[in-house]
């Protein structure tokens, strides 16, 4: 019969030939264990008694941090977000910005009476003598003369919806400016005649709606000579083509400017006041 010693040599041999170690306990009994290792604790575990890092972890693993990565491509750029979102435009914000860039630059290159010193400064003044003409108070005062002076009802029917139709313009013109808030042109020289808070805005030009509108106004209620319905529009576009040239307006300002003042005028149409409204008007004057 073989020896215990021998039956411990051969049972150490086959758990190390099988992978196993033993390992004797205080019965004298074996007790076997894997030579593997057990696996490392996952992070998470490690970090389970620190309640702070764990909460971290999983904050950075959330959805929302993961969707808020862009935000760090970004930063890692250097660039804003906003400017980030600007590099891919939609076409309809090139479209607009393109044509306010060439709005701008059309406006500055044919601002060349925007001073003394410009390259057509000479004519400068006259140029302000014809801003003067497309001004409000000087129809605002010639109107009231002639509806004062007119020695007939039609003569009165025609200045009193001549009259309206200045204010009306007038608040319009304000309402948009307020609302839109466009400053002027940066080399435009604030030296106008019978300015007001809102002339500090350039959008639209008044000048044109109001050189527009009593341009259609003249030209369908009064009887002219061909001559002179000629140089009544030549007047209308000289007033909206000395603004680009000062350097009050830009482009677009007057061009939107000389599409106001016409509708202003279907407008003034709507609302005329016929002769019986203004004898009835005066009639409420006088009583």
């Amino acid at each position: 019969m073989p020896s215990p010693k021998t039956k411990n040599s051969a049972n150490r041999s086959a758990g190390g030939s099988s992978g196993l170690s033993g390992s004797t306990n205080g019965n004298g009994r074996y007790e076997f264990m894997s030579l593997n290792r057990t696996p490392p604790p996952t992070l998470l575990q490690r970090q389970g008694s620190d309640p702070t890092a764990a909460a971290r972890l999983r904050a950075s693993e959330s959805p929302t941090r993961r969707r808020g990565s862009g935000s760090s491509t970004s930063s890692n750029t250097g660039m804003p977000e906003e400017d980030c979102m600007r590099l891919n435009p939609s076409f309809i914000g090139i479209a607009l910005s393109s044509l306010l860039a060439i709005d701008l630059w059309l406006s500055k290159r044919l601002g060349v009476c925007a001073c003394e010193d410009s390259s057509w400064g000479s004519i400068r003044p006259l140029m302000k003598l014809i801003e003067i003409s497309g001004h409000g108070i000087p129809w605002l005062v010639g109107t009231a003369y002639g509806l004062y002076k007119a020695d007939s009802a039609a003569g009165q029917e025609v200045m009193l919806n001549l009259f309206m139709a200045l204010i009306l313009d007038l608040i319009l013109v304000g309402i948009v400016k307020a609302v839109v808030r466009r400053r002027r042109p940066s080399h435009n020289r604030m030296d106008m005649f019978a300015t007001f808070s809102v002339d500090r805005f350039s959008f639209p030009s008044g000048h044109a709606t109001r050189a527009a509108m009593c341009a259609r106004f003249l030209l369908a209620h009064l009887v002219l000579a061909a001559p002179l319905r000629v140089l009544v529009f030549l007047w209308s576009c000289l007033v909206g083509l000395s603004r680009v040239l000062l350097g009050r307006h830009n482009v677009t300002d007057v061009l939107f400017g000389f599409l106001m003042g016409y509708w202003q005028y279907n407008l003034v149409e709507m609302l005329w006041v016929s002769s019986l409204g203004l004898q009835g008007l005066l009639g409420l004057i006088q009583g």
